[in-house]
């Protein structure tokens, strides 16, 4: 029997960071290193470290929202809190949308690195079944409890980053530290940002899972700022290796295996394709994990049916939400209607962060919960120099993604105002 009961607080800081870490490092950095050192050069693992910078100034307007909240949520939860409901259920809209899009993207990817060890998995009906097992698999873990799937995170985790460290290491012992220079091409400065801003994304994604945190007002904002130091160390320390290798006739798509290659043949792309599927992995399951805490907490504040906020008495998690999560992804991924909606994902997310800039503000003027005390004057810096950022990454977008965003808005504010119609008459 389920009940209306709070989820138990789960998770700690580990758990937070790993949580973090999972959602940021997916299938990207198998790709990351020949891009950034075709654009930059040797220069790739100081840019990296760089482009921390302005990324530490989102994470650092997160962190302080999150210190005045330990409900579910994340960004829909500051902007419901800041701008009303309207725009909290709109900023949902837009995380769930562009979020769900991307799962339903990466059960492809996953299957196609499957398929690279396992030929079986080249039919396209086996694509289309396995695509659908794991994702009944994701599911019932995430609904089974919050640590059994933060115990498995930890297992595909180790799994892997080991193997990638690995290779790193031995391409260092094998031929020592980079010491030929190569000059940067910076011949595409937006591509290279909008490269860097999509494999530094996701590092938020603890704020909306903050009600089954411990100490949420504290951990979930150290979280932040620790798994951001995790992933440009790990970046850079990746690019690194991969310019000491520099392995010859790079496929542009799987630099990795290639690097792997260069330094154990046959066993390195075996490494590096394993490191790959659990990579994918573990990026999926860190989403089906917290996402579902969005529909949780939205629902727990009257923007969604109530059901989806029921807790399983039997698991402690929220089992429906859970589910309408994973049956959304399953719709995306056998229809293929992910394609039309990635093209404007960057779009919808970057809305999305700006207005969560625009949160602090608004509620720093109303000082919620006292934030005001706790606002220096460095503040006065890093939120414009935020809200900059995201406004330029926005107008990196492409042009064919402004129509598509529009409808999605559009479509977003219908279906608020049908909710508020169905409340309404309900309560008659």
């Amino acid at each position: 029997m389920d009940t209306l009961r709070s989820p138990p607080r789960a998770i700690g800081l580990a758990g937070a960071v790993l949580i973090n870490l999972n959602a940021v490092i997916g299938a990207g950095i198998f790709a990351l290193p020949a891009l950034l050192y075709a654009g930059t050069g040797s220069l790739a693992p100081l840019i990296i470290l760089a482009f921390a910078v302005p990324v530490a100034a989102n994470v650092a307007i997160y962190a302080k929202l999150s210190s005045l909240f330990d409900q579910s949520g994340g960004p829909e939860l500051y902007a419901e809190r800041a701008f009303g409901s309207f725009a909290g259920f709109q900023v949902g809209f837009f995380v769930l949308s562009q979020n769900i899009a991307a799962r339903a993207a990466n059960f492809h990817v996953l299957i196609a690195y499957l398929a690279a060890v396992f030929p079986v998995f080249d039919s396209a009906g086996v694509r289309l079944v396995m695509i659908l097992a794991l994702i009944a698999l994701f599911t019932a873990l995430a609904i089974s409890g919050t640590r059994r799937s933060i115990a498995a995170l930890w297992i595909g985790t180790a799994l892997k980053l080991g193997p990638i460290l690995l290779i790193g290491l031995l391409g260092f012992m094998v031929n020592g530290l980079p010491d030929a220079y190569v000059l940067p091409q910076f011949s595409q400065v937006e591509a290279i940002a909008l490269l860097l801003a999509y494999a530094f994304s996701g590092g938020i994604l603890a704020t909306i899972s903050a009600g089954e945190t411990h100490d949420a007002k504290r951990t979930v904002g150290r979280s932040l700022y620790l798994t951001l130091g995790v992933i440009a160390a790990f970046y850079a320390l990746v690019q690194w290796a991969y310019i000491a290798i520099d392995p010859q006739d790079v496929n542009m798509d799987r630099p990795l295996a290639a690097a792997g290659e260069a330094v154990l043949g046959q066993t390195g792309i075996l490494l590096i394709s394993i490191a790959a599927i659990f990579s994918t992995g573990t990026n999926q399951l860190s989403y089906f994990v917290s996402m579902p805490r969005l529909i949780f907490g939205m629902s727990r504040r009257g923007l969604l049916p109530a059901s989806f906020s029921r807790i399983s008495a039997r698991f402690g998690t929220p089992a429906l939400a859970i589910g309408l999560y994973g049956a959304m992804v399953a719709a995306l991924a056998l229809t293929g209607t992910f394609a039309t909606l990635a093209v404007f994902m960057v779009a919808l997310e970057t809305i999305s962060a700006l207005l969560v800039v625009g949160a602090l503000v608004m509620l720093w003027r109303r000082n919620e919960g006292g934030i005001a005390a706790r606002m220096g004057w460095h503040w006065a810096l890093i939120i414009p120099f935020s809200a900059t950022f995201s406004i330029w990454l926005l107008a990196q977008a492409p042009v064919s993604a402004i129509v598509p965003t529009f409808v999605v808005i559009a479509v977003g504010a219908l279906l608020y105002f049908l909710a508020r119609r169905g409340s309404r008459a309900s309560a008659v």
